[in-house]
């Protein structure tokens, strides 16, 4: 089974890629990458996923968008229950200028055979897509009091913030089921970046890797140990719970 995470730019700008593969049991890092367009994602999409393959690709960008004003049911729910961890969401609606750039990604998923997935029956080969949103997920398993602020302020301190992410992949996927293999060099960075372009470059794959991270574990574990705030008719985002509720 493959999971991709899409840290889609909502706009113009990079997207960050990532590529796991469960191999015995233990998932392996395949490719971390960015592109800068659409179509740059979707050929590398088609290159990791051949027709017929089974995968799960978890996109951080709302691609169901039911509402003209406003915002998504999803987008409160992260609010009501992520808000004190600073995990809110930014609303979407159609009326936004990212809507349609978002939306079509998905029908374009869709297009290739990939089905939204708010439900699943866990460990079932297939070709799915979900919704997924890094902040709540890294507050849940890494078991934080709030977000890891590595995407506003200086940028010594987002740096700071981006390494203390790096080394809780490091430290703490490869404890959870499935584990994470993760081995310097190759795909995955030796350091976190000390420039403001480099530091962005490597914050969209860490977020990308976390993503895939997310159609993993619900892949693995359903419903059991994630939560699904939404549905297909009001769009959704899947998020692990606490890994310490879960266990």
């Amino acid at each position: 089974m493959k999971f991709l995470g899409i840290d889609l730019g909502w706009k113009s700008q990079p997207s960050g890629l990532s590529y796991l593969q469960l191999v015995n049991g233990e998932l392996q890092l395949i490719d971390l990458d960015r592109k800068e367009t659409i179509a740059e994602i979707l050929t590398w999409i088609d290159a990791c996923v051949q027709p017929g393959e089974s995968a799960l690709i978890a996109v951080d960008a709302p691609t169901l968008i039911p509402n003209s004003t406003g915002s998504r049911l999803p987008d409160k729910l992260t609010h009501k229950y992520f808000g004190k961890y600073h995990a809110g969401c930014y609303p979407a609606n159609l009326g936004l200028p990212f809507a349609e750039r978002t939306v079509n990604f998905g029908l374009e998923l869709e297009t290739r055979g990939f089905a939204h997935a708010p439900t699943i029956e866990p460990q079932t080969p297939g070709r799915y897509q979900i919704e997924v949103f890094p902040h709540p997920a890294i507050v849940n398993l890494f078991n934080l009091e709030r977000i890891l602020k590595y995407k506003k302020g200086r940028l010594s301190d987002r740096r700071l913030e981006l390494i203390k992410l790096y080394n809780y992949i490091l430290d703490i996927l490869p404890t959870l089921k499935p584990s994470l293999c993760l081995r310097l060099g190759g795909s995955f960075p030796n350091v976190i970046p000390t420039t403001g372009a480099a530091l962005k470059a490597t914050e969209d794959q860490l977020d990308s890797l976390i993503c895939a991270y997310v159609a993993a574990y619900w892949w693995y574990w359903g419903a059991q140990r994630n939560l699904v705030l939404g549905d297909r008719t009001t769009g959704y985002i899947v998020i692990p719970q606490s890994v310490l509720n879960a266990e």
